[in-house]
């Protein structure tokens, strides 16, 4: 079986450490949101694109989901002595991931190449692809004026308040060939358990991704442990987008298009046609008795 998921921060990437369990990583294959990348520190951050080549080498820091584990951050360290305005701290290595980036981009590779590039160097045989390859940004409107994603959740803590989410980009989003022919070849899409506002939103608005995920049989799975996000900001851009942030809010962006929709056991409330299972993917063992009951509830599907 041939899956193809849909990710972005770290609850996609914890369910994908289920399915690893059960599928051979050539099988696996993630469309990845960009709209959270920057140019920053003189080198080009891709966070979730990070997060999964992290992951499948082996490398990522599972205690965080996200960056590398037992990295250091004396660069990060030594610019804060000299004064500069730091507030992302990048590990080391994970700091050279990105200034290699940083230079396959310079040197006119697209983002589906230079991916494609690091993948191979650190030992990737999932395909990992980013959702377009050309600039989307999530903007954040607060009362301090229109800041990047990043500076709101990291910077500012998520402890400002929003007035508009605006994507911004010099040209429309359009889903890449490469990730278009994933979903094509795909005997299974999943919409992981990630933000739906600023991770899985900006995958869909790529012209090209709904209209092909309507073709397949699709899978979404809540980020909602009943009305709360497990990690992260969903509640708050939930609500700037007078969307419930519960399970019920999550479905209403992703019905026309998804066959299965799985809850958590917590909800209180019941969706209808949707499956309750534990989501609460605490460790690997959750992780996988989720992949493989999403799998025996998909047999029919496909």
């Amino acid at each position: 079986m041939k899956i193809t998921f849909l990710s972005g921060g770290t609850g996609t990437p914890k369910l994908i450490r289920g399915f690893r369990k059960i599928l051979n990583d050539e099988d696996i294959s993630v469309i990845v949101n960009t709209a959270e990348d920057m140019w920053i520190y003189g080198s080009h951050l891709s966070p979730d694109i990070d997060t999964l080549m992290y992951l499948f080498s082996g490398m990522l820091d599972t205690d965080r989901w996200w960056g590398i584990k037992g990295d250091t951050t004396v660069t990060n360290d030594f610019l804060k002595s000299l004064g500069e305005d730091v507030y992302l701290t990048l590990g080391d290595k994970d700091r050279a991931v990105n200034i290699a980036r940083g230079r396959l981009l310079r040197e006119g590779k697209t983002l589906t190449e230079a991916t494609s590039e690091l993948c191979r160097r650190l030992g990737v045989s999932a395909n990992i692809l980013p959702m377009c390859d050309t600039e989307i940004t999530t903007n954040i409107l607060t009362e301090k004026g229109l800041i990047h994603f990043q500076e709101y959740w990291v910077k500012h803590r998520a402890n400002i308040g929003i007035r508009k989410i605006k994507r911004t980009f010099k040209i429309s989003p359009i889903a890449t060939n490469d990730a278009l022919s994933s979903l094509k070849q795909s005997d299974l899409i999943i919409v992981g358990p990630s933000n739906p506002v600023t991770s899985i939103s900006p995958i869909l608005e790529c012209s090209g991704i709904i209209q092909s995920l309507k073709e397949k049989p699709v899978v979404a799975v809540s980020p909602f442990i009943g009305d709360k996000p497990v990690s992260g900001p969903a509640k708050e851009l939930m609500d700037a987008w007078n969307i419930p942030s519960n399970s019920k809010g999550a479905y209403s962006l992703y019905r026309d298009f998804t066959d299965l929709f799985i809850q958590d056991i917590r909800d209180s409330e019941t969706i209808e046609g949707a499956v309750k299972f534990d989501t609460l993917m605490l460790n690997e063992n959750i992780s996988k008795s989720l992949a493989e009951n999403i799998i025996k509830e998909v047999r029919e599907l496909i």
